[in-house]
């Protein structure tokens, strides 16, 4: 049985809330991991990734994210699948709204990664976006400011749709 885990920071509230949430929809064991603690190791140690990746700033990744390139960009993700989830706020930042998704999406598809679960951009609101490839999102964006109603029902489909994707 392959292995999946799910990476976030653990003292981000809204991705934490997010993470715990696909927890609870998954079907299947998950681990957990504390992306701010995370070592080459546990990255390299699985077969399917969700990652939790928020937006911060003007389009950038989190600094926990951040202090972890070199390490992925010296790693080898052939044959591994990712899911990628990250909130942002597209009426504040409209012009890199999820930005950080699709930073992470191009730099695991750069170390031969495959990224799935693409979502539909149609509902939301911005000017331009990194996460945006053809007319997807490259995962899952949640916006908690503006569409918190969405939230719930958008975590629930994604989850379907990526379970139906990894590799088990």
């Amino acid at each position: 049985m392959k292995k999946t885990a799910i990476f976030y920071s653990f003292n981000t509230h809204k991705t934490a809330q997010v993470a715990n949430k696909i927890k609870e929809l998954w079907d299947g064991p998950i681990d957990e991991i504390n992306v701010e603690k995370a070592t080459d190791d546990q990255l390299k140690a699985y077969d399917n990734y969700i990652l939790g990746v928020p937006t911060w700033f003007d389009g950038e990744l989190p600094n926990y994210w951040d202090e972890l390139v070199p390490a992925i960009e010296d790693m080898s993700f052939k044959g591994k699948t990712f899911a990628i989830f990250g909130n942002g706020d597209q009426k504040g930042y409209p012009e890199n709204f999820g930005d950080g998704v699709g930073i992470m999406a191009e730099l695991i598809e750069q170390q031969g990664g495959k990224v799935i679960g693409h979502t539909d951009i149609a509902d939301y609101e911005f000017e331009s976006s990194k996460a945006v490839k053809g007319d997807k999102f490259v995962g899952l964006l949640l916006d908690f400011e503006n569409q918190a109603r969405k939230t719930n029902s958008r975590i629930k489909e994604w989850v379907k749709q990526i379970a139906n994707q990894m590799v088990s």
